[in-house]
């Protein structure tokens, strides 16, 4: 229930990957030197993470630097002010997706984060792949990941058995924007990369990029490092190999500063892929995943048997859906276009919603209000468009509007046919509605009292302390976040260094109630987490939400643990979305400060601060802040500024969460306290 830290392990979990087989200990690798039998070319940059403050100045620093140096040699910089003929460049299409990143992949981040750019160079080579096996070429799809965790060395290979790029073609498809075959619906029919950018934009954002296609016996290869050819070359294969297309990068450090991959995000992004594509092998370091039954798979993952009645299933030629009722609060939609997931919907989304209300009111012929049959909702919707439109280039969001009629009308005739087929079922769906109006009655007579008690309060939420921008405001607002703290201590020195322009405050009293197993209607009955919820702006829906992230910013020790996860239980019960949605982070902030007369470093643990006090020598000063209320206003600046480290809090599956907080949060079972007194035995050893 904690923050989930980053790690390097790998290895495939649920049903997807018990079912596959185990591929050959080394295929991937014995494949790619296979084609064409070159040595793979090494990565010329290799950086190292630095740890101590004055180390990662100097790597950002070097960054920045090579900002500047590709803008210099671009001719983009100089002395502002003149504008003339030497001022108009035209720069090459690797160029420009080197100096305007985010136009083509979105947001950059260190990996700590599933959307962040290096995983969506992977999706985009991966994605090829898929393409290639949607049209009927290729079964077998294998990914290898190696040195996860070094920037400028890690090594991602993928391997697809489908046509392979046409060999004549070979540099241009992998370096010149607007070239590819999938304008052409004789060749690609349900693609996600219409763009022509994708595989150009992994190649310029490479410290190294080689790509090797192999057709009927000959092979193409090209060589790239930073978007520049190095070398190519074609021939006839000494051995017989399969068709297909074979990529192997290395995300640019000059880009990417201290990245590192976390191959769980990445494990799941492939078991995804699996689901999606029925009858599709993916091979992840040496692991296979494949899925018999699509998204009803996918859905059984993520509920188990917390399911209220069997899974709704239905495939039909453009759309595949699955659906189910648990008992947790709020609603949890996993939604895909042409296997990109859509983490932020779209109108796919909205008009499954709108046939799924309208095929149960159909069923039932009764007119249920839409709140009350789409509580407890779990489903997954894949849809396939030959021309979908997103409403960003990182593919979050559909667009198209021109396909809620007839993707309304097949989902409620879908789920009417179904109910008439499975009438057990649908007594249990009607039997959750009815609890689902009887919960909202009672809930709007707390919510009416508790909003007149609120308005003999204040007329404002009493300790927010808000920001301009939120999330509403579009592009002002996608930095927006909300710092949740413990304390007017710590507050005081959040409020003092924010940025008020996108930085909110609210702060606690101590320690919040344990709202495990309690009804919502007990939010409406605690003063404190009513105004957090009030303050958040998610009452109605977690589509209100004013913030696009919320810091738990509470003191590294035993009582700001408890606090941490009083509130995280708060978010698992009540506003789940949000958690899966990956809005909730966790703060770091330093535990020591070590200083000399000349120089002052900061570290986070109890190794770094060895290190560091050695580095510096025995004259060095060692301060343990006790609390964030310890660390002055002047100091905490530079934790929330761009320096800022937050750890996202993130679940692996939805069946687990119950698990999870029955075992943290319920009653003192005789299993947690012999897991106590385990570890209290190992920690006192």
């Amino acid at each position: 229930m904690a923050a989930k830290t980053p790690v390097k392990k790998s290895g495939p979990k649920g049903k997807a990957a018990a079912k596959g087989k185990t591929a050959g200990k080394g295929a991937l690798a014995r494949a790619s030197a296979k084609m064409v039998g070159s040595k793979t070319a090494k990565p010329t940059a290799k950086a190292v993470p630095a740890k101590a403050t004055a180390a990662k100045a100097e790597t950002r620093a070097k960054a920045a630097d090579g900002k500047i140096g590709l803008a210099s040699k671009l001719g983009l910089a100089g002395k502002p002010g003149v504008y003339d003929e030497s001022k108009i460049k035209t720069l090459s299409s690797l160029e420009h997706i080197r100096l305007r990143t985010g136009m083509y992949i979105g947001r950059l981040g260190d990996g700590s984060n599933p959307d962040d750019g290096i995983y969506v160079l992977l999706k985009e080579v991966i994605d090829n792949g898929i393409d290639e096996f949607i049209m009927g070429n290729g079964k077998l799809i294998e990914v290898a990941v190696k040195d996860a965790g070094q920037p400028g060395v890690a090594s991602i290979k993928i391997r697809d058995y489908g046509r392979g790029i046409p060999l004549g073609k070979l540099v241009e498809c992998v370096s010149v924007i607007n070239t590819g075959a999938k304008y052409n619906d004789d060749v690609f029919q349900f693609s996600v990369g219409l763009n022509g950018v994708g595989t150009k934009a992994v190649n310029a954002l490479s410290a190294h990029f080689r790509v090797v296609a192999v057709r009927n016996g000959e092979f193409a290869e090209a060589i790239f490092e930073r978007g520049k050819l190095k070398s190519q070359r074609k021939g006839k294969l000494k051995d017989k190999q399969k068709d297909g297309t074979y990529v192997e990068f290395t995300p640019d450090p000059e880009i990417f500063n201290d990245y590192q991959f976390n191959l769980e995000f990445i494990e799941k992004r492939v078991q995804n892929y699996a689901y999606l594509n029925t009858g599709l092998t993916l091979a992840f370091n040496g692991k296979q995943y494949v899925s018999k039954r699509g998204l009803y798979d996918l859905l059984y993952e993520e509920t188990g048997d917390d399911c209220l009645y069997p899974m709704g299933y239905y495939k039909g030629e453009h759309i595949e859906f699955a659906f189910t009722h648990t008992n947790n609060y709020g609603e949890e939609y996993f939604s895909f276009v042409n296997g990109q997931f859509t983490s932020d919907g779209g109108t796919h989304l909205s008009a499954f919603k709108e046939g799924f209300l309208k095929g149960i009111q159909t069923y039932f012929k009764k007119d249920y209000r839409s709140e009350d049959i789409r509580e407890g909702t779990t489903a997954a919707i894949a849809v396939k468009l030959k021309n979908p439109v997103f409403e960003s280039q990182t593919k979050n969001k559909l667009g198209n509007s021109d396909i809620r009629t007839w993707l309304v009308q097949e989902v409620r005739n879908a789920v009417e046919d179904w109910l008439h087929k499975n009438a057990e079922a649908g007594k249990k769906l009607e039997h959750k509605i009815l609890s689902n109006e009887s919960l909202r009655t009672e809930l709007n007579a707390v919510k009416k009292e508790a909003r007149e008690a609120a308005k003999k309060i204040a007329l404002k939420i009493p300790k927010l302390k808000d920001c301009k921008y939120h999330l509403e405001d579009g592009k002002d607002g996608d930095e927006s976040t909300i710092f949740i703290t413990e304390g007017d201590s710590a507050a005081g020195s959040l409020v003092s260094s924010r940025d008020v322009m996108t930085q909110a405050i609210f702060a606690l009293r101590g320690k919040v109630e344990n709202m495990y197993g309690k009804k919502r209607a007990s939010i409406y009955k605690n003063e404190e987490l009513y105004n957090m919820m009030m303050a958040l702006g998610i009452e109605n829906d977690v589509d209100g939400l004013r913030y696009a992230k919320i810091v738990i910013a509470t003191d590294a020790d035993f009582d700001g643990f408890h606090i941490r996860n009083l509130l995280l239980t708060f978010f698992l019960s009540y506003f789940e979305e949000l958690v899966t949605a990956g809005r909730i982070y966790i703060l770091e902030t330093p535990l020591f400060r070590v200083r000399t007369k000349k120089e002052t470093r900061y570290c986070y643990t109890e190794k770094e601060r060895d290190e560091t006090t050695a580095a510096l020598g025995s004259q060095s000063e060692v301060t343990r802040f006790k609390g964030l209320g310890e660390i002055s206003p002047k100091e905490f600046g530079q934790f929330i500024g761009e320096d800022i480290r937050l750890v996202p809090v993130s679940i692996n599956t939805l069946k687990a969460v119950p698990q999870v907080l029955t075992f943290y949060m319920g009653k003192n079972t005789p299993e947690r306290r012999d897991y106590i007194m385990k570890n209290l035995i190992e920690d006192a050893g």
